[in-house]
């Protein structure tokens, strides 16, 4: 079984190597700075991590106008391969080889998974355009950077489930499928509009994600909001119901901001899990 400290030791090793090219796409990126690393970890831990993920029983379902799709952080009922591999990106080892690529300082983790974990989506599943949350779930810190590493081995070709990026809010910018073993490392911000198409295929997308933050805002400066989504260009009604959503949830938070705070998708930190550099 592979473990924590291996996953984090491959992890590092593969960023180093492509060390200049990542540090120079997430510079020169547009119009979200981010890199893409593929074969981030060999092939047989992929396959061994997508086969231990949990029966979509076992996960929370989110169906609304603005997602579709399965989420978990109870990392003490899964498989212990797939909480080891969703934790190695929360070793100070892993954090100081993000932070040497984007050049962001202070970067923390989140052992307490808010708003992140595992992910599964299926066919019709989506998620609609949107920006994530500005803070943590304590509302002391910034979010600054999504680590979004698929797992799915052999994801069809032309099977939907992709990330998108937009220069908002009437293009996509750039399209990435959720290959296996390929890592988005996303800069997130008031502008860093992201979704992921339908899945149009009967496969299962999946996802570790890790969210780093920061004392700072990646622009310098202050802002504060709630996760905001939006509709697609083709979806008038839809654009029209969640713009007045997304107005009423800010509102709300900026009254009482305790609204803001942790919800139901968190976890108490497991032991050895908190990391920063």
């Amino acid at each position: 079984m592979v473990t924590r400290a291996q996953f984090a030791s491959a992890i590092e090793r593969r960023l180093d190597d492509e060390a200049a090219r990542l540090a120079a796409e997430f510079a020169r990126s547009r119009p979200t700075r981010h890199f893409v690393v593929d074969d981030l970890l060999p092939a047989p831990w992929l396959q061994a991590v997508a086969a231990a993920f949990p029966a979509p029983d076992q996960l929370l379902p989110k169906r609304s106008l603005r997602e579709r799709k399965r989420v978990g952080v109870a990392v003490e009922r899964y498989a212990p391969i797939v909480g080891d591999l969703l934790y190695a990106f929360q070793e100070p080892r892993v954090l100081a080889a993000i932070a040497r690529l984007t050049g962001i300082e202070g970067l923390a983790a989140d052992p307490t998974l808010y708003a992140s974990g595992i992910s599964v989506m299926g066919r019709g599943d989506f998620l609609n355009p949107h920006l994530d949350n500005s803070h943590d779930g304590d509302q002391q810190r910034y979010r600054v950077l999504n680590l979004l590493l698929y797992v799915a081995p052999d994801w069809p070709t032309g099977a939907g489930g992709d990330l998108e990026l937009w220069e908002w809010p009437r293009r996509i910018a750039q399209t990435i499928a959720p290959v296996g073993g390929r890592l988005v490392v996303m800069e997130t911000g008031p502008g860093s509009w992201h979704s992921v198409s339908r899945v149009r295929a009967d496969a299962r997308r999946l996802c570790v994600s890790n969210y780093y933050f920061a004392a700072r805002s990646g622009s310098g400066r202050d802002y504060r909001h709630v996760t905001t989504f939006a509709g697609r260009p083709e979806e008038p009604v839809k654009r029209v119901v969640l713009a007045a959503n997304a107005v009423a949830r800010n509102l709300l938070g900026r009254v009482f901001p305790g609204l803001l705070r942790r919800g139901a998708h968190r976890r108490r930190p497991a032991a050895g899990a908190e990391a920063s550099a």
